[in-house]
């Protein structure tokens, strides 16, 4: 179920937080952090 720039991804949220801040789906592989419960 992985998909084609999963790599990519998992290196974009380490190094480039940012880019991760709004993902909600799939958080885990953009190692964002649980966002608050609004």
């Amino acid at each position: 179920k992985d998909l084609p720039g999963v790599r990519y991804h998992i290196i974009r949220g380490t190094l480039d937080a940012q880019g991760v801040q709004g993902r909600m789906q799939s958080r885990s592989k953009y190692g964002a952090k649980r966002p608050k419960q609004k």
